[in-house]
């Protein structure tokens, strides 16, 4: 595939209604705000986080489209998979020395799993884990032979799971690796990733060809806090202390109307350094565009993408200043507006696009 050739700079316009766009965790979820202007924040983190779920239902079977950073991932497991795909060894995770030659004995004897390896010497014995092995696998055949199996076999084992820690990756099995994790995950060859974990092998650290910003929104908004029921309880402990009402309280916290600007880069250099192609762009701007519609929830209430402008340089390096560019496109209230603002309708979007150049602008929505 292509990859990136142009750098690209953009302005993403959203909405929110009756909900609550990104809650703070250290604030009680409370909607988070620029506490010195009212205006309302958005992390990048949460921006990307909804590309990352649009993709993965998008393309979940289409090789190369993977996410890295997922719901209940644990991320060792995709280096030790990439390491294994590559035919690289990733060497001995444990070696568990055995002295008692009764043990010895038994260990000569025993048909050990995949991944487990004996080997006797004249005073000792070594037991190894291969670091590539699946540890899960080797629980599961420990479970199943657990009656032929003595207690200090199985503990001399669990003892070797315990100490298992992968080999250092040389500087050119680190490169592979980090290759490999791009080509695999849209997230890292995208958003780029930090990959240099201590419990599996490293593959390096990527800077992604897009970043985005935090989103603020365009007025300040206010936060409103609501009391709500749940007409049951959790333990009969609880049902007894409220006297067969069952009735528990809870706060919700929602904005009642915000509209949010956000800025992003693409950066044709780095998206070939990752192998960021024409078609993962398109992708990215399709979940720009949709990736509200497949987030609902009780939480976020109404949101919606408002508008997407784009503007393509003829260039790897560009052909203005992202700021001078995105000073092109101003969002006001209309004269005829009054009060708190309640929807998109309120706002005009004023673009020009006079004078651009070698720069083209792309209203992929808006």
């Amino acid at each position: 595939m292509t990859t990136v050739d142009k750098r690209y700079d953009f302005v993403l316009l959203f909405d929110v209604q009756d909900g609550n766009p990104n809650g703070d965790p250290d604030a009680g979820n409370f909607p988070r705000i620029d506490a010195e202007t009212g205006i309302g924040l958005v992390t990048d983190v949460c921006l990307k986080r909804k590309v990352r779920n649009f993709v993965q239902i998008n393309d979940v079977q289409q090789p190369g489209y993977d996410i890295y950073v997922k719901e209940k991932a644990v991320l060792g497991l995709a280096h030790f998979k990439a390491f294994k795909e590559l035919g690289i060894s990733t060497g001995e995770m444990s070696k568990k020395v055995i002295n008692d030659q009764e043990m010895i004995e038994i260990f000569s004897d025993l048909t050990l799993p995949e991944g487990v390896s004996f080997a006797e010497s004249d005073e000792h014995g070594v037991l190894s884990i291969a670091a590539d092995a699946d540890k899960n696998e080797i629980k599961d055949w420990m479970k199943a032979e657990k009656e032929s199996l003595s207690k200090n076999v199985i503990k001399v084992i669990s003892e070797a799971l315990k100490e298992a820690k992968p080999r250092k990756p040389t500087a050119e099995e680190t490169s592979r690796g980090k290759e490999k994790m791009c080509q695999d995950y849209y997230d890292i060859r995208t958003f780029g990733a930090v990959m240099s974990l201590k419990s599996a092998p490293n593959c390096g650290q990527v800077r992604g060809p897009i970043q985005m910003t935090f989103a603020r929104s365009v007025e300040p908004i206010v936060a409103l806090e609501h009391s709500i029921t749940r007409m049951a309880v959790a333990t009969e402990a609880e049902a007894e202390k409220q006297s067969g009402d069952n009735r528990t309280m809870g706060r919700k916290y929602t904005v009642p109307y915000g509209l949010y600007r956000a800025h992003g880069f693409v950066s044709a250099n780095l998206a070939h350094q990752t192998g960021f192609s024409e078609n993962d762009l398109d992708l990215f701007w399709n979940a720009l565009l949709n990736m509200f519609d497949h987030d609902r929830s009780a939480a976020r209430g109404l949101m919606s993408t408002r508008g997407l402008y784009v503007f393509e340089h003829s260039s790897v390096l560009g052909n203005a200043p992202a700021s001078q560019l995105f000073e092109r496109i101003t969002v006001k209230r209309k004269e005829d507006s009054e009060g708190p603002a309640r929807s998109f309708k309120e706002y005009d979007v004023l673009i020009d696009e006079s004078s651009l150049g070698e720069v083209k602008l792309l209203r992929k929505l808006g």
